[in-house]
């Protein structure tokens, strides 16, 4: 149903002309020792194996070549998680030091203004780690976890400072195999969260000069960070009360309170004070305690912090008092299910994700590998063709322009894989750490009008996916493919290149070709008539190199790929 959706806002728009065009434009030993006995031939993959490791690539990292499917479907999903568990964080902060030592030794002459650096730079490294890091599950996992602990570029202060949100998606980074609690617990310190929902420098209550806590920080990390607006079962559905009414988590009541547990915090590093207005991002926010509101304070499910406490420990107890939230599990888990794998999971599988969160699997509560594990490898998520209508959902244009970069092979002759991004937030509107609100791009339970919203499913994608965005990431497809325009890579950093040797190789007997990338970009799962219609387009072709490019361009405008079953 997604992928109708999806085709229908396609059919009568600029891309149909594109491909037009584009068609025309292409016209055309020793001694006496016994024999070794034989090694049995080891067998490579099935089909069906080959489009299952495809599959879960597909969720589980922004894309793989081919050669890497196979090697996934040889190494098994189970065998590659554990591998990938065990690989160290690949940080974004230190490329952008390195950025920064080498625009002080005057190499970024090019640069007009110092702005011009302070703003890209974290695009720069996000980009390239992204590409090229080996941890390819955590930077994936990340990127979610981005969508969900939003801060966002659209602030002055983190805009200008390359360290400010490089350094926050490290942190994300840090903690995406590690444990909820910690992952809370050091967004809620960092100093761009700080800034981005104004609960640095925010001061006790002094009624006598109308000053009272922000309470900003205090409402979203409840509802966007933890636990909702609503109380949850454990698979997800909404509790409802004797009037069949959902129950509200909190109140007024409870953001006033928690107000007064995030007072006192400001700028930490050398020389800290309590409001002092220049950020610094190279260590978590610090306590000063005469500026924290003292007293009790009522928190959730009858949890009284008592008075007397310092500020510090009053923030480990309101952590803790969200962490142990019961809808926590439910609650986060159905997000990450919905950015990894489908839009419209079933009650069953977020309640299997949230047990996992529980520590019914591992034994530890908030263990984000057994919650990562559980989506990833939950049987709805590894089924050959969904479990469904409502199963599958949009891929947004941030994954696939990364997943571009990564399936073909981006490279550069300086090895840096330069690109800004700012192509992409034109055509796509998306690009990391640049939402508009806290809300993100777009919302989870996000509904378009038509047979979705009339089915009871959800489309989060389908918020920022317009006629307009649609023909934008044709377009992008286009200059990347056809062109040579991979990326919008800035003076004076090496032009970005992609790979088509795995394609051009097959590209004599077209079905070959339109199958391999089927296995590649759409798991097996391209309609029929589409193919055939590919092959119809691609036959017409001789020049391998042409038909090769052509072939790509067509399944990657195409609503089979953009709509990922």
């Amino acid at each position: 149903m997604i992928r109708r959706k999806f085709t229908a806002i396609v059919r009568g728009k600029a891309t149909l002309l594109a491909l037009v065009l584009l068609v025309s434009a292409c016209g055309g030993g020793g001694g006496s020792a016994p024999p070794a006995p034989p090694v049995p031939p080891v067998q490579p993959p099935t089909s069906a194996e080959l489009e299952a490791a495809s599959r879960f690539a597909s969720q589980a990292t922004f894309g793989m070549s081919f050669s890497a499917i196979d090697a996934l479907a040889r190494q098994g999903k189970e065998d590659w998680l554990d591998r990938q568990f065990s690989l160290p964080v690949s940080n974004h902060a230190p490329i952008v030091a390195d950025l920064v030592q080498r625009r002080d030794a005057g190499e970024f002459a090019a640069f007009e203004q110092d702005i011009e650096y302070l703003i890209l730079f974290r695009r720069l490294a996000w980009w390239h780690r992204t590409v090229t890091a080996s941890d390819e599950l955590r930077q994936r996992v990340a990127f979610a976890l981005s969508e969900i602990f939003v801060v966002s570029d659209n602030v002055d202060d983190l805009i200008i400072n390359p360290f400010a949100l490089s350094g926050y998606y490290d942190t994300l980074l840090t903690h995406t195999f590690g444990n909820y609690r910690d992952l809370l617990h050091d967004v809620s310190l960092h100093p761009a969260m700080g800034i981005y929902l104004s609960h640095v420098n925010n001061r006790r209550s002094d009624p006598v000069n109308n000053i009272f806590p922000d309470e900003n920080y205090a409402r979203e990390v409840m509802q966007l960070f933890s636990i909702g607006l609503f109380e949850l079962n454990i698979d997800g559905t909404n509790k409802l009360d004797a009037n069949g009414q959902p129950i509200p988590t909190y109140s007024n009541v409870e953001i006033r309170e928690f107000a007064k547990i995030f007072t006192g915090l400001s700028f930490g590093g050398s020389n800290a004070y309590f409001g002092n207005p220049i950020p610094s991002f190279q260590a978590p926010m610090r306590m000063f305690d005469a500026e924290h509101e003292p007293g009790p304070k009522n928190l959730l499910n009858g949890t009284v912090v008592s008075a007397g406490q310092t500020g510090t420990q009053d923030i480990e107890a309101a952590i803790d008092n969200l962490f142990n939230h019961p809808n926590v599990g439910p609650f986060i888990g159905k997000q990450l299910i919905q950015r990894l794998v489908t839009s419209n999971p079933s009650p069953a599988y977020v309640e299997r994700v949230a047990r996992a969160f529980n520590g019914d699997n591992s034994g530890v509560r908030g263990d984000m590998r057994a919650v990562v594990r559980a989506v990833l490898t939950d049987p709805e998520a590894a089924a050959a063709s969904g479990t469904g209508v409502g199963f599958g959902k949009l891929r947004e244009p941030v994954v696939r322009y990364a997943s571009i970069l990564r399936q073909f092979g981006a490279s550069s002759s300086d090895g840096f894989i330069a690109n800004t991004g700012y192509f992409l937030q034109e055509l796509g509107k998306q690009h990391p750490l640049s939402a508009p609100s806290v809300f993100n791009f777009f919302l989870p339970a996000h509904s378009p009008a038509g047979e979705i919203a009339n089915a009871g499913l959800v489309a989060p994608e389908f918020q920022i996916t317009t006629s307009n965005s649609i023909i934008g990431m044709s377009n992008l497809v286009e200059f990347m493919v056809v062109a040579d325009f991979v990326t919008d890579a800035p003076e004076p950093f090496a032009t970005v290149s992609l790979s088509y040797d795995d394609y051009v190789s097959v590209a004599g007997d077209v079905g070959e070709l339109v199958d391999r990338l089927d296995l590649v970009l759409t798991a097996g799962t391209l309609d029929t008539g589409t193919r055939q219609a590919m092959v119809g387009v691609l036959s017409d072709i001789d020049d391998l190199d042409i038909r090769t490019r052509l072939a790509l361009y067509l399944f990657l405008v195409s609503a089979d790929y953009a709509v990922r079953l």
